[in-house]
């Protein structure tokens, strides 16, 4: 048994997020100048609960624009959410003020999508991975704190780590530079990494070393990972668990392979359908959608991806279905948001 499945057996979640809600006031183009003149409300993320144990990797997969960024955001408070809650191993993190979240951050780290954006070209790798130590008041001296960032940039795999101390970012290719990132978010030793589409930037044939990296490091302790990613065959391959997001809302939800496997939602399945077939005699056509993701300043009534769906009925337009077992689910945990399934 898993690290992660002996904490979802003791039924301990390292993180628990309910009905978390984010909302933005927007004004509306051409709009009065008065106190909430023409302002509507952009619902970037609109009721997403999902739990990770400790051990564990959720991929939290959409296309751009769905809310998961801002998942990841309001999880840590960079945003501040609307609504809900954000439980990280049992406090409650929207009850805290700045001063008692600070040393919780320790515990939860991000990892940035853009490693050349990410780190400060003026400084060197032991000065940009020293930081957070600085920020938190840790590593004891400057020859204790040298030796935290190397152990750090080692379990990242820049290794001896010696070669890499005194290199600016320009100087690393852009798998090594992730590896910094990651490095640097390691030296704090945290409980949870949100790694937010961390190879998108990266070339494909560095991609799967990050990723294996990621996954090396959450089997051999108890860290637990939310990856954001767009990429339904790298969280297939990867994750443990799966949340499908469509327009601020989880669609789908379950054990990685049953949701990639035997999907439940017309969504899910259609992003499945898009993902490139390694046999070039699969002839299988993708499901394309018809249409654009609705604005999320203007949700549609019913279900929200009605006017997309291809197998879309008169109810949809009126029920907004809730995340429930699917009949054809054949694993624990399957949920799908869908009248149909």
């Amino acid at each position: 048994m898993t690290v992660a499945e002996r904490a979802q057996a003791n039924g301990t979640p390292l993180l628990s997020v309910r009905d978390l809600a984010t909302y933005y006031r927007v004004r509306r183009a051409g709009a009065g100048t008065g106190p909430g003149a023409g302002k509507r409300l952009l619902r970037a993320v609109d009721g997403v609960s999902f739990e990770v144990n400790r051990g564990e990797m959720l991929a939290l997969v959409g296309e751009s624009g769905c809310g998961k960024t801002t998942v990841v955001q309001s999880v840590l408070r960079m945003t501040e959410p609307t609504g809900g809650s954000v439980i990280f191993d049992g406090i409650d993190l929207g009850q805290l003020s700045a001063r008692r979240m600070r040393p919780l951050r320790q515990r939860l780290q991000v990892i940035e999508q853009d490693p050349y954006e990410s780190l400060d070209p003026r400084f060197r790798v032991r000065q940009i991975v020293e930081e957070p130590l600085l920020v938190h008041g840790l590593g004891g001296s400057r020859a204790e704190r040298r030796q935290v960032i190397i152990q750090a940039l080692e379990r990242a795999g820049l290794a001896p780590a010696e070669q890499y101390l005194d290199r600016h970012p320009h100087e690393l290719s852009g798998g090594q530079r992730q590896r910094v990132a990651i490095a640097t978010s390691l030296v704090l030793n945290p409980e949870l990494l949100l790694a937010d589409e961390p190879v998108s930037m990266l070339d494909v044939s560095v991609r799967a070393g990050i990723l294996a990296l990621l996954d090396t490091l959450r089997r051999d302790g108890q860290l637990a990972i939310v990856m954001i990613t767009h990429d339904l065959s790298t969280a297939a391959h990867f994750a443990d668990r799966i949340a499908v997001m469509y327009l601020g809302r989880i669609v789908e939800e379950g054990p990685a392979d049953d949701v990639v496997t035997n999907p439940q939602h017309p969504y899910t399945k259609a992003l499945i359908s898009a993902v490139p077939k390694r046999d070039p005699r699969d002839t299988t056509k993708a499901d394309i959608l018809t249409g654009e993701t609705p604005n999320p300043l203007d949700v549609p009534a019913g279900c929200r991806f009605h006017p997309r769906c291809p197998v879309a009925v008169a109810q949809c337009r009126e029920v907004d279905p809730e995340l429930r077992t699917p009949a054809a689910a054949t694993k624990p945990g399957h949920r799908a948001a869908c009248i149909l399934s």
